[in-house]
């Protein structure tokens, strides 16, 4: 866990399980403190003096009790029933230790709009919490039935006027209704008591489902959260930075690593904060111990597991792609693949391990390895344990969330690691392939926004647009992530849904696409060399033609060597593929014309179902 003074706390509804589970899982990952929830507690066979002392043995805090509903602005008689259940709830956050309580704005049929009559009681109320040692943190609901604005909720706590009575600022409150937070800068620090973060994806629909099923952690959606936790910081907030994300995956998943993912959110935002932010905000958001993710140049190297019976398949789509079998690691059974600047490993020893033929291994070429392995360590990625040779190189390493390896060296010398390997062959010129474009990585269904933050976080990487597919078997979505030179680009897939047995041929699909300048040339000298390119059907062509009239030379080219094509407005995208090999990998070549920056994501459709035909032939 990054070294420094900032508190950071999460919510017991982020994370799966009973609160034994969460309360470990929030300490096991880092956290100081947890927003405890009332359902949890309930839930609980221990007493709230017992969770208590669990909490403090794991160097835990409650730094919030929540929610007290439907209190403000109602009659009388209704008031006292009211103050009587916050009496009780004292009573239970005195044997918690808890001294915060979350008080959401009404959203009962029972109160009117009366912003004199809520701040009335709410001081009342705040008047009760402050004999018991109490604060009263007052938060506007997004579809709170008068009050569910932030800059609205400020106005009844000023008007309210007691010091035991705050606000609870929640960025999904906020950002979700278009709420400019601006205004929060002109809010006395002294009055925030609480904060909240969450992230979303921009989605038409009801607010309240919107917030209880498609919240996010920090970074896995399309709020502006650098700019909402600069404002919290300049305002004054000195409390913890706490996270509340309702989301249906999240609650199903391991506690353990959903916490992982949560804290890791919440050191990268803060570290942008303390990049972007104005200086008080900087000072207050600083990570001392936390290195900058160094700029990568690009990737060093694709290792596939392969096995006895996929590695001469895989290595004839090579040979076909104009690549040569240069060098064979000197003390493992990994063979290295070369063309121009690209290195492609076969490791022998993954496939036969894990059965299947895999993207096992990505490398990532930075001026500072070390930097990156000590960044990774801070951000709580897991540390692969690697055996080695005293007189070969010790490469770090770090798994990601779907068990791919991340490699980070230098390839300037071969002092480095590409001593570990001796050479058999000279590279020969090849097809006109240069580098990797991209890598495709199918994510398990329940990774997808954890692997999109680790790739974010530990890697520096800035996600592009999302797409969603309509794929023969399902809708697939699709995320990019890359660096600001587009050196390293990494595109991760899930399917949304998928029930029952019926299902593709190939499940989870990687793939490793290449760049040359002439995919003509490429493909043609491919073939030359015997490779077998995925067939597009002539149906896909006649569309093509029929949609985008394009050169008639340039759709007999298309048509000849079975090449996709995509274009915007800043470019045109023409790429090939090779059939599966082994379990789930397949090659693509892709040629970039102008400013296209896609990934010919339209042409999925038709690749999935070739792939299927080709498979089930």
């Amino acid at each position: 866990m990054p070294d420094d003074e900032t508190r950071r706390s999460i919510a017991t509804v982020c994370l799966s399980g009973t609160l034994e589970d969460k309360l470990h899982a929030a300490a096991a990952a880092g956290f100081d403190g947890v927003e405890l929830f009332e359902s949890d507690l309930v839930a609980s066979a221990d007493s709230p003096e017992t969770v208590r002392e669990r909490c403090r043995d794991l160097g835990l805090s409650i730094d919030l009790y929540q929610p007290f509903r439907d209190f403000e602005a109602v009659p009388p008689d209704l008031l006292e029933a009211n103050l009587r259940r916050a009496e009780r709830k004292f009573d239970v956050m005195e044997r918690l230790g808890a001294d915060t309580v979350l008080v959401c704005s009404s959203v009962s049929p029972d109160a009117v709009d009366d912003d004199d009559l809520a701040a009335e009681q709410l001081h009342a109320l705040a008047s009760r919490a402050a004999d018991r040692g109490v604060r009263i943190a007052y938060e506007a609901l997004a579809w709170g039935r008068f009050v569910n604005t932030y800059d609205h909720s400020w106005r009844i706590v000023r008007r309210a006027d007691h010091p035991s009575l705050g606000l609870c600022l929640d960025s999904f409150h906020i950002l979700s209704r278009g709420s400019d937070p601006a205004g929060i800068r002109v809010i006395p620090g002294e009055k925030l008591f609480f904060l909240q973060l969450a992230d979303a994806p921009r989605l038409d629909m009801d607010v309240l489902q919107w917030s209880r099923h498609h919240r996010l952690f920090p970074g896995q959606g399309a709020f502006d959260l650098t700019r909402f936790l600069d404002l919290v910081l300049t305002a004054g907030y000195e409390g913890p930075l706490s996270l509340e994300v309702f989301n249906d995956v999240f609650r199903q998943a391991d506690p353990r690593q959903a916490a992982v993912d949560a804290l890791r959110s919440l050191v990268t935002l803060q570290e942008s904060v303390a990049r972007k932010g104005s200086a008080r905000a900087r000072e207050r958001a600083r990570i001392d111990d936390l290195p900058p993710s160094p700029e990568p140049a690009g990737f060093a190297f694709a290792e596939i597991g392969v096995d006895e019976r996929s590695e001469p398949e895989v290595a004839q789509a090579l040979h076909g792609l104009g690549f040569t079998r240069t060098a064979e690691h000197r003390s493992k059974p990994v063979r290295m693949w070369e063309q121009a600047g690209i290195r492609v490993l076969l490791n022998a020893a993954e496939g036969s391990a894990t059965g299947e033929t895999a993207v096992t291994a990505l490398a990532v070429e930075n001026a500072d390895p070390a930097a990156s392995a000590r960044r990774s360590e801070r951000l709580l990625a897991p540390i692969l344990p690697r055996e080695h040779r005293a007189d070969e190189a010790d490469l770090a390493s770090v798994a990601a969330p779907d068990g791919t390896a991340m490699f980070f060296c230098r390839s300037d010398s071969r002092e480095g690691w590409l001593a570990d390997f001796a050479p058999v062959a000279s590279a020969s010129p090849g097809t006109g392939l240069y580098a990797i474009d991209h890598v495709g990585l199918t994510q398990p269904f329940d990774h997808f926004d954890g692997a999109a933050l680790f790739y974010r976080s530990v890697l520096g990487l800035h996600p592009e647009a999302p797409a969603e597919i309509a794929a023969p078997f399902g809708l697939i979505r699709s995320l990019s992530i890359s660096d600001s030179q587009r050196r390293v680009r990494i595109a991760l897939n899930v399917a949304v849904l998928r029930r029952g047995d019926w299902s593709p041929g190939v499940r989870d699909p990687q793939h490793v696409a290449f760049a040359t300048d002439d995919i003509v040339a490429t493909a043609a000298r491919a073939r030359e060399r015997g490779l077998d390119l995925l067939p597009v059907p002539a149906n896909y062509h006649d569309d093509l033609d029929a949609r985008l009239d394009l050169p008639a030379d340039l759709m007999a080219d298309l048509r000849e060597h079975s090449l996709f094509y995509d274009r915007d407005d800043r470019g045109e995208y023409l790429h090939c593929y090779t059939p599966v090999l082994g379990s789930r990998v397949f090659f693509e070549a892709v040629q970039r014309i102008g400013g296209y920056d896609g990934y010919g994501v339209a042409n999925t459709p038709v690749r999935m179902a070739a792939h299927r035909r080709r498979r089930a032939g």
